[in-house]
Formats: structure tokens, sequence, C-alpha cells
């Protein structure tokens, strides 16, 4: 296989992840909403460290942003929109397996989140993690969680892993810098 192939399959791959992530976050969002009745029960406790409670964000990453008119709902789907476009002109340019993979599931949330906003005019969040009274996160959902894992990817690669230069005719590397 070619580089040029693998890249395209990494790609493909990419977008599996980002559609994957996206139909689950659509369907976890739907169970907790209608069969669990979430939004009219507000809170269903399910282990010590983890409950269900519902959360209507009308802003963007931690409340940020908060649209309280059509015109700021509509501006920040638009807002959002855009961002979704530069992730997705960014992994299909990328050549790098896990920053295709991290940019998949950063892609599959956006658009998730973005559907929500869309339809419902917020996003649905329900995920509540905890130790005893202290929650160190706010409540989120699927999308949100695969946007930060696909973050502290790219993150995590841009800042610790360095790319292997090109060796010479001798095997020798060279520093270029």
């Amino acid at each position: 296989m070619t580089d040029t192939d693998r890249i395209k399959k990494y790609r493909r791959t990419g977008l599996v992840i980002a559609f994957l992530i996206f139909g689950l976050d659509q369907l976890s969002k739907f169970l907790v909403m209608e069969p669990l009745q979430l939004p009219a029960r507000g809170q269903i406790e399910l282990l010590p460290f983890f409950n269900l409670t519902w959360a209507q964000n009308y802003g963007v990453s931690m409340g940020f942003l908060t649209a309280s008119s059509d015109l700021q709902r509509w501006a920040l789907v638009a807002l959002t929109g855009l961002i979704g476009i530069a992730v997705f002109l960014w992994m299909n340019r990328e050549k790098a397996k896990w920053d295709i993979v991290a940019l998949g599931l950063i892609l599959g949330g956006a658009m998730g989140n973005i559907v929500d906003r869309a339809r419902l005019g917020y996003v649905a969040d329900f995920a509540d993690l905890h130790i005893g009274d202290f929650r160190p996160f706010l409540i989120f959902n699927l999308a949100d969680a695969c946007i930060s894992i696909g973050v502290v990817i790219l993150l995590a690669r841009a800042l610790l892993i360095r790319e292997k230069k090109p060796e010479t005719k001798d095997h020798v590397q060279l520093d270029e810098s």
C-alpha cells in the first residue's frame, strides 16, 4: 500500500469515526430524552459517582457565548458550523493517522451539538460525573466528551510527540534547527 493510499484510508476512517460519534451522540440524547424522560425527571442516580442530570446548554464550551435570542442562537449555529467545516477541511489535508482520528472525534462531536442547537435551540447535556458533592466537570454529553478527547490527542501529539527526521543517504540524521 502506498503512502497516498494509506492517507486516503486514514481520512475515510476519520469520516467513519465522525459519523459514528454523531450517530451515537444523537442516539444517547434520544434515549435520555424520550424513553428515560430525563427532562421531566431532572436526575437519575446510577452510580455513586455518576448521575444522569438534565441540563440545557444555550452557550458553547462551558456556557460561554450564551444565546438568549433566536438571532444569537442561529449565529452560534453558523459559527459552530463554520468551525465544523474548518475541522473537516483540516482533516482532509492532514496526513498523520492519530491527528485524523482526533479530528474525526472533534467533527463528530461538533455535528452532534450543531444539530441539537439547530433542532432544539440548546445542546442537551446529561452526563454528571461527581465525587460526593464535588463536580470536577460541568454536565456534558457524548459529543462534548469526544471533542475534548480529540483536542487532548491533538495537543499531546503537538507537544509531546516529534516526528522522526528523514535520514540522509549515509543514515545520519541532520539537525536543521
